[in-house]
């Protein structure tokens, strides 16, 4: 019963760290419970060099990290701060647990106030907007010759920097893909067309082929959803894979390009087809409750979240989800993913920043501190946390998909908004070369502000 119990809390985690980067959290109180003193973490390697003046840090994070059967969130986090504490003589860490809905009006007040944490537990988002405000300490030290051979990915790496300079070091990360009905799939003999081989890569004229298959057999497509921002990575990263395209690249938006042109194009074909659904008056969330329901026969807004949060109500609807990259072009696809580190703000004390550093690292080089996060090491030494788990060894193979992360670039929120505007413009018939250039002129202009 531990085993099935464990097993259902990180399945359970892994769909909470996912939904709270892509949707936003639960509200969680900002006391920290005391420690279980039953069950201790595993041992985390002291790597040593710690300051000898008595520093005091504050941790701030939100509830991520799986606990175990019956502990409140921020009780697994107290257990290392108190293990940390005892093997770091002359460096206290105090934990507080932050709800993270609310958690970037109450930095922006600390910030302003001079009350910030040391050091915070997030995504890149939040943290590279801090660092580019100059409100956080370069990390760059850290990132030593053989801890970037050991991350192996250049994409990734870029995610922790803002302007070229570290700000946040990770932890582990998880990617974001697509899904599609079995049942349906399978009935329509549109299952013909996908690979469920290796790591799964398809082709986009398969998938063409495939829908169009569904189609006749009188299966709901997916939506192309584009009510809001919420969960519009998915649309994205489905559209550039179509033929090879970008949304930025690095500098500047692109969804303007060639290739980006002649996917929107051809989801405006499905769509007039009836192969691909209209989304209008969907978000993200609202598409994965019509495939949890069993109404649609794929969704492009799927991760390991989504399936976890969603596994009784699809076995209660009959559903059984299978687990697919995005189709392209020439069968590489590229995935968007959520990335998970932590950073330090610098508040003028720099025993307090190597203090914080000392902790990261520490923090860091815990395999068990990776799978509470519910998603992968970053780092290729680790191997496969989770031995046994058929799932989670497909979903590796996705990670060697990471795709240039472009979440960090300045004007990311103002581009999100005018990336679904010119999607409703598009499904309503609009000309695709126009509204682009359109939406790429604005995404652009908006850097500055």
């Amino acid at each position: 019963m531990k085993k099935i119990r464990k097993a259902l809390a990180i399945a359970l985690a892994l769909c909470m760290v996912l939904a709270l980067s892509a949707c936003g959290g639960q509200a969680d109180s900002n006391s920290t419970p005391p420690a279980n003193e039953n069950t201790q973490p595993a041992e985390s390697q002291d790597q040593g060099g710690e300051p000898t003046a008595e520093v005091e840090l504050l941790w701030w994070v939100p509830p991520t990290f799986i606990q175990d059967d019956g502990d409140q969130p921020g009780t697994y986090e107290q257990k290392l701060a108190d293990e940390f504490n005892a093997s770091h003589p002359g460096i206290t860490v105090r934990v507080e647990t932050i709800d993270f809905t609310t958690a970037g009006d109450k930095i922006t007040t600390a910030i302003e106030s001079d009350t910030a944490a040391d050091v915070l537990f997030d995504a890149p988002g939040r943290i590279i907007e801090y660092g580019k405000n100059g409100k956080l300490v370069d990390l760059g030290d850290m990132f030593t010759a053989d801890f970037i051979a050991d991350v192996g990915n250049d994409d990734l790496l870029t995610s922790c920097q803002g302007n070229g300079t570290y700000y946040m070091y990770p932890i582990s990360a998880s990617p974001f893909y697509m899904a599609i009905n079995e049942k349906m799939w399978t009935d329509s003999g549109a299952m013909e067309f996908v690979n469920l081989e290796g790591d799964r890569s398809w082709t986009t004229d398969d998938f063409e082929k495939a829908i169009e298959k569904l189609h006749a057999a009188g299966y709901n497509p997916g939506v192309l959803f584009c009510s809001g921002q919420g969960g519009d990575q998915g649309t994205r990263a489905f559209i550039a894979n179509l033929y090879s395209g970008s949304v930025a690249d690095g500098k500047e938006y692109t969804f303007n390009s060639e290739p980006m042109i002649k996917g929107l194009t051809k989801a405006q074909e499905w769509l007039d087809k009836g192969w691909l659904g209209n989304g209008v008056q969907y978000n993200g969330g609202g598409s994965i409750e019509l495939f949890v329901a069993g109404t649609t026969s794929w969704e492009f807004c799927w991760g390991t979240s989504a399936a976890g949060n969603n596994a009784a109500a699809m076995a209660e609807n009959g559903v059984t989800p299978i687990s697919l990259p995005f189709p392209s072009d020439d069968g590489e696809a590229k995935l968007e993913y959520l990335v998970n580190g932590f950073c330090v703000f610098d508040n003028g004390d720099d025993a307090k920043v190597e203090a914080a550093k000392e902790f990261i690292k520490w923090l860091c080089g815990n395999e068990e501190n990776v799978t509470r996060t519910g998603a992968f090491p970053v780092m290729q030494s680790m191997g496969n946390l989770y031995p046994g788990d058929a799932e989670k060894e497909l979903l590796i193979e996705f990670t060697k998909m990471y795709g240039p992360y472009y979440n960090t670039m300045d004007g990311f929120a103002n581009m999100r908004a005018e990336w679904f505007d010119m999607l409703q413009k598009i499904t309503g018939g609009g000309d695709v070369t126009e509204l682009a250039n359109a939406a790429v002129e604005s995404s652009n202009a908006g850097m500055a502000g």
